[in-house]
């Protein structure tokens, strides 16, 4: 089983997985060529991957077997295990703890080589509807106190299969970096009785250098002190700290957003690597005033180096108001 290990000068949590150094051999029965032929996650070859969580498609179709639009599933060597208990204890001065969570791999489309921008819409929308779906069903496990979705686009990116499909890990306790993010909301509410969120979504409103595009629901912009260049987050205008309680209405004003976005930063930056993820709040924590869920997207066009991994600090060299209008200004 994977292992938890806590950092006792800075307290960040590092997972232990002996498991993934095996990923290589992954699917050993089916190796994935230029084209996709035998790739894991083409229709076909359900019986190689586990059995599935989730999945939409058509109408009276077996389980694990092709018809199907989206499929969910366990990831086969996943960073975290869903059975067994936490068993926190000492090690001396340190703290450990059982790799328990969940890792899902979201299976985005039966096409290959299409991305979320070339999409149909509902198949777009059906992404994040299976993002809540089950965020949902996770949350209801009382061992699990986070749930991180994100999406790695390109080897570069940390992808090891060029099939597009996202993912998602929860985990036992709170990463610290979501424990910043949302702590530093919570000082500017207790400062200002404002959610800094709707401050942020003011500001750049009223400026519109950094805005790349806007819908009913959502606006998409560049961050004032983006860490990488092209970053770009979309925000909800309606306050919202849980992904999870999104409407129907939203979701499709969200999957538009985002086939927008990404639609522009591939034709920028030719179809890049990339990040994306959703940052949400705690599991447990309650509906709170001064917070917001958004979805950064993130392409990888620059090293963390030396400077950055010592420091904590980012050098951009693309100022966010450069690149919004880059993507504005994309067709």
């Amino acid at each position: 089983m994977p292992e938890l290990r806590r950092d006792p000068v800075i307290g960040r949590w590092v997972i232990i997985s002996k498991e993934r150094s095996k990923r290589p051999l992954e699917f050993p029965a089916v190796k994935e060529t230029n084209n996709g032929q035998s790739c894991p996650f083409c229709p076909g070859n359900e019986s190689v991957t586990p059995p599935e969580i989730l999945a939409y498609g058509r109408q009276g179709r077996t389980k694990n077997s092709a018809g199907w639009t989206l499929r969910v599933i366990p990831n086969k060597f996943p960073i975290l295990e869903i059975e067994g208990s936490l068993n926190r204890q000492g090690d001396g001065m340190y703290d450990k703890m059982n790799g328990v969570g969940a890792h899902e791999v979201i299976i985005e489309s039966p096409d290959h080589e299409k991305e979320i921008p070339q999409l149909p819409k509902n198949q777009a929308e059906d992404i994040f509807r299976a993002y809540k779906e089950r965020i949902l069903d996770l949350k209801q496990d009382m061992r699990l106190e986070n749930i991180l979705v994100f999406k790695n686009r390109g080897e570069y990116a940390g992808a090891t299969l060029s099939h597009p499909h996202s993912q998602l890990i929860a985990t036992p306790i709170v990463p610290k970096r979501v424990k910043e993010e949302v702590g530093g909301a919570k000082s500017h509410y207790e400062y200002k009785e404002r959610c800094v969120f709707c401050d942020i979504l003011k500001q750049e409103t009223s400026s519109a250098e950094r805005v790349v595009a806007e819908n009913g629901h959502f606006l998409a912009f560049c961050p004032f002190a983006s860490c990488f260049p092209f970053e770009t987050w979309i925000l909800p205008k309606f306050h919202s700290s849980k992904f999870e309680d999104i409407r129907k209405d939203e979701l499709s004003g969200l999957a538009a957003m985002t086939q927008n976005v990404m639609g522009k930063i591939d034709r920028v930056l030719a179809k890049p690597p990339l990040n994306y993820i959703i940052h949400n709040s705690p599991l447990k924590d309650p509906h709170m005033p001064y917070t917001h869920w958004y979805l950064e997207i993130i392409p990888k066009s620059t090293h963390v180096a030396g400077f950055e991994w010592g420091s904590g600090f980012y050098v951009n060299p693309t100022p966010p108001e450069e690149a919004a209008k880059f993507l504005r200004e994309s067709e």
